[in-house]
């Protein structure tokens, strides 16, 4: 009976065309672009007219060359976007679905190569990490929302084959932390109290090297569109420059995990601050990653990271 079951919720996932292959983490489509015509802007513009709310699209190479004095590729972008009626619907199955906004994404083109790449996660990658069942409507309406845009973006294109299998993970897809408010006292308080805490994180995060080209206080959204179950929901884009040079070297797809996103919420009537993020087990997994430069910077981040947020909340 599992085996059917699982059967049938591939079947669901293939005919309704929301994954490129059923073992595939990550999706990479790809078009020729040898007249130019398709670049950051245009790409950008699709998603903006799809509904897409557009949390960062930085120049990778801009950042590359200041710090390392080269790159990679002839392009490689970084971009991150969410819409927010479905991010709405997802938070109310788990507030983990915020590890989606933004949603990111890699914009590439290979040396010598005229085809532009856009990587995203599949709809079974969403799923694994948020926990939300693959057939939850509003994620399988999510992910065919991706598909269909980055598709009207790179007209003409198709999806490569990828080249790794993904494997299992050798730990929890979401590193988690959470710690108790000192006070209860009133909303301004407890407003008052997690901001302390956000602004030695953040601090902290800038001392070990992290960047943050984003931070959206969420929580505003979700009331502004009725939904006032929490206190406090903050999302954090994290970005940590040496990580992403190194392992997007060879694997330039490794965009559709940067950067990390890093979620604090707090619900109303509970004196408990959550915090959460996808963890490098993520990248090690649906990456196939095996070379030791990547793996070593990868471990080092997380490790950082995960001082950081111990050293904030004790």
């Amino acid at each position: 009976m599992k085996s059917m079951i699982k059967g049938l919720v591939v079947a669901l996932m293939l005919a309704t065309g929301v994954i490129a292959n059923a073992s595939d983490d990550i999706q990479i489509y790809t078009a020729d672009n040898s007249k130019g015509m398709i670049t950051g802007a245009s790409i950008e513009k699709v998603f903006e007219d799809a509904g897409f709310e557009i949390t960062a699209h930085n120049d990778m190479n801009v950042a590359f060359k200041g710090k390392f004095k080269k790159t990679h590729h002839k392009m490689y972008r970084l971009f991150g976007s969410y819409k927010m009626d479905l991010v709405l619907e997802l938070i109310k199955v788990s507030p983990r679905a915020a590890v989606l906004t933004p949603l990111s994404m890699s914009i590439y083109m290979k040396n010598g190569s005229n085809d532009i790449s856009v990587s995203s996660l599949t709809l079974q990658t969403m799923a694994k990490i948020t926990g939300i069942p693959a057939t939850n409507k509003h994620l399988v309406a999510y992910a065919k929302l991706i598909k269909s845009t980055v598709e009207k973006a790179l007209p003409n294109g198709s999806y490569e084959k990828i080249k790794y299998t993904p494997t299992k993970p050798a730990g929890k897809l979401i590193t988690a932390f959470s710690f108790e408010l000192e006070e209860m006292g009133s909303a301004d308080s407890i407003s008052d109290e997690i901001e302390g805490y956000q602004e030695e994180l953040e601090g902290s995060l800038s001392t070990a090297g992290f960047v943050m080209p984003y931070i959206n206080t969420i929580g505003d959204e979700l009331i502004e569109l009725g939904y006032d179950k929490y206190d406090s929901f903050t999302v954090y884009s994290i970005c940590k420059l040496s990580v992403i040079f190194q392992v997007s070297k060879d694997t330039p797809e490794a965009g559709a995990f940067a950067p990390c996103t890093l979620t604090m919420y707090k619900e109303k009537g509970s004196s408990e601050v959550h915090m959460e993020y996808p963890s490098v087990h993520n990248w090690f997994s649906s990456l196939g990653l095996k070379e030791k430069a990547s793996l070593d910077v990868l471990n080092g981040a997380e490790e950082t990271m995960i001082n950081v947020v111990k050293e904030t909340i004790e």
